[in-house]
């Protein structure tokens, strides 16, 4: 490689690497607790679950409920669950019948609990587990814009770790081996930096690239599709790339039906071993034409990537096999279902969701020291001075935003578990107070402060002992011990408060055996020790 291009390759992964900055800290950071977003609901709700287990409810129950609280004639009734919790899914299409009520001509979508059968809306379904899972792709943000920004931010990643390899590939093994405590600041922030980044550049890679295949795929190339190929419509888009069945002709013919959804439902399903159901849907409901279909995936430790779905036709009383769970899936459905599952480590337990989110925190940690170095190389006597400071500024300012995170995550679990009130709307409002003002509050005194060394021994120690404190209260409030809850086999619950209780504690005694010389200053030009 010739000095020129690699030059060029050098400046353009630092140039890359400095602009994604803040924006991948937060995308790792958020993510890394996103490995455990469902855990977080369930302790948030205090409603444990049986884990991998998928639309285990009853369907007779919820079904007459369903019916008795809206108008269902020729109305699609789509059950899914995506995530590891209680609530279902509901999804009601407008009825076919033009004949019904103006409120059975509507849409409705909401969540339902299956065991005290209460249906909620968006709002008052939100926790804190949603809202952190939805910062790490900047939903918060309106549509499209936020989740353009987390894919492009993806895709300026995936090219920072490509010309990263290439500038270091000489190095690279050896360089890993390097840690040189004893020499200059700069210097050991680039062999933690080079170490820590060889060592996660796996994870880096692939999340990156399932990262911007979801986002970008999921939005850019819809929209396109939409408007190109569907006349402006996405929505139109997304459902010719699912592996959906059309209704029957409606025939405007009311029929009663007598049968148990959950007979049906074992009858069906039953015909294979080691599934589960992810989404059930009922069209034309009540009508001549009524049909039941029913998807199922493999479960993951018997085949990663599966798809069967199978229909009964009421009027016939036949079913049909269209996908088989354990033959070759669809081509859509395996790589939408793969890059979910290398995305957020769903292809194993928790052990594979610890692994994930200890490389999601080392590449925070490469993330922060490369703005280090950075400004560790331009800190020099022949720069001048103004361009010495607004370096040490942006740095303060970058370490401020980036550090501040972790005690108002901490301070937003306290805060939903002493004044939440989830199933509330009013819950909504209370996480996005609880994270967004600290966040800001903090970003701006920190930033003022101008001191890096203060900002990281603060932020970590408040996030320390406040993430200590978080199984006691919700010990002290729901009596849930965490000693209690592991003996129960409550899994869910016990996880969060052990990955508080642990984490602090690791984190409190880096807080402690942390000294100034650590954490770079802008002491060289003129900042505040």
């Amino acid at each position: 490689m010739s000095k020129r291009i690699y030059n060029v390759l050098f400046h353009t992964h630092t140039v890359s690497g400095l602009v994604i900055s803040v924006a991948l800290y937060v995308i790792f950071f958020a993510g890394s607790i996103s490995f455990f977003r469902d855990d977080i609901i369930n302790w948030e709700r205090d409603q444990p679950i049986i884990h991998h287990t998928l639309m285990a409810v009853d369907f007779d129950a919820l079904m007459d409920t369903l019916e008795a609280r809206h108008e269902l004639y020729g109305r699609t009734v789509t059950l899914s669950q995506i995530h590891q919790e209680r609530r279902v899914t509901v999804d009601i299409s407008p009825s076919a019948d033009t004949s019904v009520s103006p409120g059975a001509r509507r849409r409705a979508f909401f969540y339902h609990d299956p065991v005290t059968q209460k249906s909620y809306s968006y709002f008052e379904d939100f926790t804190l587990g949603e809202f952190i899972y939805r910062l790490h792709f900047f939903a918060q943000i309106p549509y499209p814009y936020g989740y353009l920004l987390s894919g492009f931010v993806a895709l300026f990643f995936l090219f920072a770790i490509v010309t990263g390899v290439i500038i270091h590939w000489k190095k690279i093994v050896t360089n890993f081996f390097v840690f040189r405590p004893g020499k200059k600041l700069k210097t050991i922030w680039t062999d933690a930096h080079t170490a820590l980044g060889v060592l996660g550049l796996p994870f880096q890679f692939v999340y990156a690239m399932t990262g911007a295949a979801l986002i970008i795929g999921g939005t850019v190339m819809l929209g396109m599709a939409g408007e190109y190929f569907f006349e402006g419509q996405s929505d139109k888009a997304a459902e010719a790339l699912e592996v959906s069945v059309d209704p029957k002709p409606f025939e405007y013919n009311p029929t009663p039906y007598d049968f148990s959804y959950n007979e049906l439902m074992n009858e069906l399903v039953g015909r294979w071993e080691h599934v589960l159901v992810d989404q059930v849907q009922i069209q034309n409901y009540g009508d001549a034409s009524m049909q039941l279909i029913v998807n199922v995936a493999p479960e993951v430790k018997h085949k990663m990537l599966g798809f069967g779905q199978i229909v009964y036709d009421f009027h016939l009383q036949k079913m049909r096999v269209l996908h088989e769970p354990f033959h070759k899936p669809p081509f859509v459905s395996a790589f939408q279902s793969l890059m979910i599952q290398l995305h957020y480590g769903n292809f194993g337990g928790y052990a594979l969701k610890v692994l994930y989110f200890l490389f999601g925190i080392i590449t925070c940690f490469v993330i922060l020291s490369g703005v280090l170095i950075w400004v560790e190389a331009r800190d020099k006597k022949s720069n001048d001075d103004w361009k010495r400071k607004a370096n040490h500024r942006v740095a303060n300012i970058f370490v401020a935003i980036s550090l501040s995170m972790y005690p108002v995550t901490a301070f937003s679990f306290l805060v939903v578990k002493l004044l939440g009130s989830p199933g509330n709307p009013e819950h909504y409002l209370l996480i996005y107070k609880a994270f967004m003002i600290p966040w800001l509050l903090l970003s701006v005194v920190f930033s003022i402060k101008g001191n890096r060394f203060f900002t990281t021994r603060y932020c970590l120690l408040s996030g320390g002992l406040m993430g200590l404190l978080v199984p006691v209260v919700n010990g002290c409030i729901t009596q849930n011990w965490i000693w209690n809850t592991f003996h129960a086999q409550q899994i869910q619950l016990f996880v969060v408060d052990a990955f508080w209780l642990i984490t602090s504690i690791i984190v409190l005694m880096v807080v402690f055996g942390l000294r100034s010389a650590d954490v770079p200053t802008n002491k060289k030009s003129g900042g505040t020790s």
